[in-house]
């Protein structure tokens, strides 16, 4: 029942009322179903969250005297309290907390239920097995192992391990050290005792180093599952721009979910920085950071840093996730302005912020700091404080829930052997970096490799690598790339590190984590004050959307595996004081010797969802016209490259709208004879008929009835059509 309530003393007597209420209903309800008071049982439930938030929590409180639980100052209270910390890893002091409905589950039995038990008086040995066979026990070998009929066992038997005890559906297996007691429901209860722990050592297995693989990755999987479903902003939750990983003591990438690869390469390098500089973190504090000094791509990517501490006095590794937030002030609703040329000019500036403190989050500041950029001309404090809150809640109970799954592997495994296997994996990625460079130089004939292209103002992006035909080292020199430009697409340098990182990862034959040792074998050289490594108040926001893509495709052209995609991420923003809306859409792949290029997809350092389009036309202003493939924009070839999309949304009220795209002058090139993908194109039709092209980057206001029509580039092909 709705209830809508501050859970205070004032409060208390609606609120039992309302329980008293419900119970009396289901009472009822239960006994025209011919059930006795004896046999009723009543659970209260409340829906409480805290005051100014969205995310709510059911939780109930038992009580042994009371056949109904009524509410007191504390009972309900304490237990939100508990559920919430559990979840978020903090909690909100002096904050009310209300709540939004109440339930009662009412349960009518017929007689009581018995957890399984035993009585250790009653153990005895087990009688006469009816037959012996050998079993394979891991660390142990084979076992002479007893097999036992389930209905020929007594209450009271026990039954130590190894043994099979079979019956008509089922086969139970009581491994070595462990013993199974037959409970008084016949039931088979099996203790573990300590000492069957598992007996894995520090030494490299190949067996559970895929093991801890694919843990570390479920581990970070996981976390972003749980920031999916805590998240409340539509570019978290419904377009799911957002990454988790782990990171090693000094903050080198171990494993990651496969998220989004330009978060991922550069996350460690905000968790290097962090634990070369801050001193004297302690259990219960979470760190936010977001500048591109910090490791940072650009500003609206909110980093969250929780360090894992597990009874020891200084971090054993760090628990990270990202996430794009689509608004933290600026000039423009969506922080992407297309004509920043500071970085004061973008939003909100967050280095080493603390944002929780020994379990309390730091709230005041927190706020204070995201409208800090209303203190620059023309820009505004964030436009979407709930989301941004609410999302940065998220991004903790993500962090939380990635710290007790890491302190679960630690209590099965033992501190020392997950440590090591972290460091196995890292050493693994470096072998197989070696490898793939060695047999590169020797297929090439050559252990020089070059690249360049060019953005679309000219700017050019130069790239030498140097391999060591021998160990597999080698350099990745930029020199050449031009100056840092008096524009928003520069990329810090750790934009760099996730191209670098993530081209390496493609090309690697076999199935390894994405992780620091990739790059353990790699010397990256960047010209210092360039498009790739700019000033520290150089406007960014671009350079992780668009420099990243064409970065990637240098890299990619340097190898010669694969033709451009489409170089960009097509992003789309439009709000105003009260809403503000962040997209980026897919467009062409470029094709390789092995297959075509997808057609309307997102490739490289992005991989969001599109939001549906029953959520942006029911939360946003707009109406979706066409979303469509654009057919033959991708280059023909041996293998043709994909082809990219038309998008048109017809905007229902006065907003403002920036478009921050490339290829709309230099078209994705074709390798080995395939031909370049058309360019993409933005076009604005005002409600008046008069069409406006609105050229690569732009800010404009657009009204009621203006439609925004957006062709994205397709990929470049692959080979000679002829030869096909």
């Amino acid at each position: 029942m709705p209830c809508s309530l501050k859970y205070d003393s004032s409060n208390l007597e609606k609120i039992n009322s309302t329980i008293l209420e419900l119970s009396t209903k289901c009472e009822n309800a239960l006994k025209e179903k011919g059930f006795t008071e004896q046999h009723m049982r009543f659970e209260v439930f409340l829906n409480l969250r805290y005051d100014k938030t969205d995310f709510s929590l059911m939780v109930t409180c038992c009580s042994d005297k009371e056949r109904i639980t009524l509410c007191t100052d504390e009972n309900f209270r304490d237990s939100f309290l508990e559920h919430y910390e559990r979840e978020f890893g903090f909690v909100i002091p002096n904050r009310p907390i209300l709540v939004d409905d109440i339930r009662i589950r009412s349960t009518g039995f017929i007689e009581e239920t018995y957890l399984p038990s035993y009585d250790e008086r009653m153990m005895t040995e087990a009688s006469k097995p009816i037959g012996m066979t050998k079993c394979y026990f891991e660390n142990i070998g084979y076992q002479d192992t007893p097999i036992y009929r389930f209905d020929q066992l007594q209450y009271g038997e026990c039954i130590n391990g190894p043994a099979i005890i079979i019956e008509t559906n089922s086969t139970i297996l009581i491994e070595p050290l462990c013993v199974a007691n037959v409970t008084k429901q016949k039931n088979i209860l099996i203790n573990v005792k300590s000492d069957a722990s598992l007996s894995l050592t520090t030494q490299l297995d190949p067996i559970y180093l895929s093991l801890f693989s694919h843990i570390f990755m479920g581990i970070a999987e996981q976390m972003g599952s749980a920031l999916k479903r805590t998240a409340i902003s539509t570019n978290i939750k419904e377009r799911l721009d957002f990454s988790c990983a782990i990171f090693s003591a000094k903050g080198h990438l171990v494993s990651n979910a496969p998220h989004i690869p330009v978060h991922l390469g550069s996350m460690g390098k905000v968790v290097e920085y962090l634990y070369e500089n801050i001193e004297n973190m302690s259990p219960g504090d979470v760190y936010l950071t977001n500048h591109p000094s910090e490791g940072g791509t650009h500003l609206p990517d909110l980093t969250v840093v929780t360090p894992v501490f597990h009874g020891e006095s200084k971090p054993l590794f760090f628990l990270a996730s990202r996430g794009h937030h689509a608004d933290i002030g600026g000039l423009t609703p969506g922080s992407m302005p297309s004509n920043s040329t500071k970085l004061s000019e973008e939003g909100a500036q967050f280095q080493s912020f603390k944002l929780v403190s020994k379990n309390v989050f730091q709230e005041e500041s927190l706020i204070a700091e995201l409208m800090k950029p209303k203190n620059f001309p023309g820009c505004s404090g964030t436009r979407a404080l709930n989301d941004n809150l609410s999302d940065l809640k998220a991004q903790i109970a993500a962090n939380n829930k990635g710290l007790k799954l890491v302190n679960e592997l630690i209590d099965m495994y033992g501190l020392k052997v997950v440590l090591a296997y972290m460091t196995h994996i890292q050493q693994n990625a470096e072998l197989e970096v070696r490898d793939l460079m060695r047999k590169i130089a020797i297929e090439k004939n050559s252990n020089i490799l070059t690249a360049s292209d060019m953005m679309d103002d000219g700017s050019v992006i130069e790239l030498k690598i140097k391999i060591n035909p021998k160990t597999g080292q080698s350099v990745f020199d930029f020199t050449g790339t031009s100056e840092q430009v008096h524009g928003n697409w520069n990329a810090p340098e750790s934009i760099t590190y996730s191209a670098v990182i993530y081209c390496l990862r493609c090309m690697i034959g076999h199935n390894i984590p994405l992780n620091h040792g990739i790059l353990s074998a790699i010397e990256i050289i960047f010209p210092k004050n360039s498009l790739i490594s700019p000033g520290l108040d150089s406007a960014v926001v671009g350079g992780n959307v668009l420099t990243s893509q064409r970065i990637t495709d240098v890299i990619f052209k340097a190898f010669d595996v694969c033709a451009a995609s489409q170089g960009c991420m097509n992003n789309i923003t439009f709000g105003d004081s009260n809403i503000s809306y962040y997209e980026t859409v897919a467009g062409g792949a470029g094709a390789t010797a092995n297959c075509a290029g997808r057609s309307g997809v997102h490739s490289h350092m992005t991989n969001t969802r599109m939001t549906d389009v029953e959520i942006l036309e029911k939360r946003y202003p707009v109406i979706l016209k066409k979303f469509t493939l654009n057919y033959n924009t991708g280059g023909s070839g041996l293998n043709p490259g994909g082809n990219g999309i038309i998008r048109e949304l017809l905007f229902r009220k006065k907003l403002t709208l920036s478009v921050l795209t490339e290829r709309r002058v230099f078209r994705p090139y074709g390798v080995k004879g395939g031909e370049d993908g058309k360019r993409g194109k933005n076009l604005l039709q005002r409600s008046d008929g008069i069409v406006v092209n609105l050229g690569a980057k732009n800010t404009v206001e657009v009204g009621a009835g203006d439609v925004f029509h957006l062709e994205t580039p397709g990929g470049g092909g692959y080979g000679h059509k002829e030869s096909n």
